[in-house]
């Protein structure tokens, strides 16, 4: 048989009942979660509707960390943010009194356009590196496993744990901070 006619495999997009199709459609309901929440929080009139979009958004966050095999990373998202610093921001707001009535909206008739325009240019640097960069996958480090990652974490990789801790700190202050200035009012 002649080499030069060797009949050459296409491959076709994978169907949605397959194990591939299926992947594609829960990483993008991961997508969807995370950006509705992000959205929620960003354009709720009311704090505690912003508080529960962002709830919403790290738990999306959460869930693409564990469809990218990282289930430490996972966990901590939902127990860092989504447990820790949400949940602090809602007691401020419980702790903080009602706010009078104050006028929202944006400063300059130019604010959201000259945003969504600054969004936009943004959005298209990102998907233009996205298209043009070459992904290569990362060898796991000894093996992955959480419990390996968690020995390093607490000997060789010790201050990022305590970074972890300011985090919380830094959330617990603001909430103090939050309330104490609600209740003076």
């Amino acid at each position: 048989m002649n080499p030069s006619l060797a009949v050459t495999a296409t491959t076709a997009a994978p169907g949605l009942l397959t194990a591939d199709g299926l992947t594609g459609v829960v990483f993008l309901i991961m997508v969807a979660t995370t950006i509705t929440g992000g959205i929620i929080a960003c354009c709720a009139r009311r704090l505690v509707r912003a508080v529960a979009g962002l709830v919403v958004c790290f738990i999306g966050m959460a869930a693409l960390y564990y469809f990218l095999n990282s289930p430490f990373v996972a966990m901590m998202q939902m127990l860092i943010y989504v447990g820790a610093v949400c949940i602090t921001i809602a007691f401020a707001i419980m702790l903080a009194a009602p706010e009078e009535k104050v006028k929202h909206g944006p400063s300059s008739p130019l604010s959201g356009p000259l945003g969504l325009i600054t969004a936009g240019i943004v959005a298209f640097g990102m998907v233009v590196m996205a298209l043009r960069t070459t992904f290569t996958k990362a060898p796991k480090v000894n093996g992955g496993s959480v419990k390996e990652i968690g020995i390093q974490l607490l000997t060789q990789y010790s201050m990022v744990f305590e970074l972890v801790s300011i985090v919380l700190l830094i959330a617990i202050i603001g909430a103090l901070v939050i309330g104490r200035a609600g209740r003076s009012k």
